[in-house]
């Protein structure tokens, strides 16, 4: 038995169009706000799909995500991609991964207005990374070696470190 727009509760609202952009149901307060949107700005991401899907489906409405976005915003970055090739160990590489996300959202160029921290690991001075290489300033590969030397130094290993850093909030 198919429900139409007037079957859904007041508190929601129809958003998107036919073609392969979302349609989604959203609270009839403030403005429209797209899928994609809700999913990079929520902690929890699948728990945002799995509700707006529920209410989804309480209205009768289809969820599709746009293909060629979602392919997209999945991928790793160039400086994922030479880490994990440079860690090797996925464990390892998950911690070292979380450390870099929190610290510079993976930019290599990322300067910490504040504290003049730099790069993917945030050295602090972003100069002391030129023991890895002259290039640290805009090569990736070099900034995660330093930072990888730094967290063996330190901490044993990337896990040691994320370990700190989860305890402390810096590493």
């Amino acid at each position: 038995m198919g429900r139409g727009a007037d079957a859904c509760p007041a508190a929601v609202r129809r958003t998107g169009g036919t073609g392969p952009a979302a349609t989604v149901l959203f609270p009839t307060e403030g403005p429209p706000v797209s899928a994609v949107s809700v999913l990079r700005t929520v902690a929890t991401p699948k728990k945002a799909l799995a509700g707006a899907a529920l209410a989804a489906a309480a209205c009768g409405t289809l969820m599709a995500a746009a293909p060629a976005q979602a392919a997209t915003t999945g991928g790793a970055t160039p400086a994922q991609s030479t880490a994990k090739k440079m860690i090797g160990d996925s464990a390892q590489y998950q911690c070292f991964s979380k450390i870099v996300q929190h610290e510079s959202n993976w930019n290599p160029r990322a300067t910490n207005a504040s504290s003049g921290a730099y790069g993917l690991v945030q050295a602090l001075p972003g100069s002391k990374m030129a023991s890895a290489g002259s290039d640290w300033k805009t090569n990736p590969a070099t900034q995660i070696q330093w930072g990888l030397d730094y967290m063996k130094d330190r901490y044993g290993s990337p896990c040691g470190a994320w370990d700190f850093w989860q305890s402390n909030g810096w590493y």
